[in-house]
């Protein structure tokens, strides 16, 4: 039965591969507000499983439901509009354009939904100095450290206000001083209600920043765990 206020409802999503089975009949419900850790080995199924919340891979069988939207009721534009307005995407390795400051690398992710430059602009003004970044504004990707780049990557994530954000590995690149600044800017975004998916090997990260983790195993939920954070 399907969850009418959850903002992803996986139904018994099995994924195959030709020669293997990536995940194996997952149902999973992540409520608003909610910050989920999934965790497992590599190859457990992780990122096939964040994929499928993202749009960016279909399940063999079952329903992936994001916002009460079922994916697999959208072509590849459809997915494209989806992902741009409803999800907001972290990577491990940022994912930014070198050739673009880091103003215009955030500003770009409201402009590829129709907003005018100069809206996209204050936007993302406006998430920089939230972030905590606005003095580096102009400095282009290169130039950035670890974690100046994926605060950049943050507030491009954050550009469209989206319902949920994804993060596979956010400080899987990071030196542990960056990687304590990522963690601690994730928690207080969910403290404000942002609803998180993370996909982390980093302990710390999942039992500082989730309210509940899964392991994934051999392509299944192996368990689940409710934490209680600490103040």
């Amino acid at each position: 039965m399907r969850n009418g206020d959850a903002v992803v409802e996986l139904t018994d999503v099995r994924k195959e591969y030709s020669d293997s089975v990536a995940l194996d009949g997952v149902s999973l419900t992540v409520l608003p507000g909610e910050a989920v850790a999934v965790m497992g080995p590599s190859g457990s199924g992780k990122s096939t499983l964040l994929n499928m919340i993202a749009g960016l891979d279909r399940p063999t069988s079952g329903s992936v439901v994001v916002q009460g939207t079922d994916l697999g009721t959208l072509g590849e534009t459809g997915l494209a509009l989806f992902r741009r307005r409803g999800i907001g995407m972290i990577f491990q390795f940022f994912n930014l354009l070198d050739d673009l400051s880091a103003l215009d690398n955030v500003a770009l992710a409201a402009q590829l939904t129709g907003t005018r430059a100069a809206q996209a602009r204050a936007r993302a003004l406006e998430l920089f100095g939230e972030l905590g970044i606005a003095g580096r504004r102009d400095v282009y990707p290169a130039r950035l450290s670890g974690g100046e780049r994926q605060r950049v990557a943050v507030a491009r994530a954050l550009m469209n206000r989206p319902a949920l954000l994804l993060a596979d590995e956010p400080t899987g690149a990071l030196d542990s001083r960056s990687g304590e600044q990522v963690m601690d800017l994730l928690l207080d975004l969910n403290q404000i209600g942002q609803t998180l998916l993370l996909v982390t090997h980093d302990e710390r990260l999942a039992t500082r920043c989730a309210t509940r983790v899964i392991e994934v195993v051999d392509g299944r939920i192996a368990r689940e765990q409710s934490l209680e954070r600490t103040p």
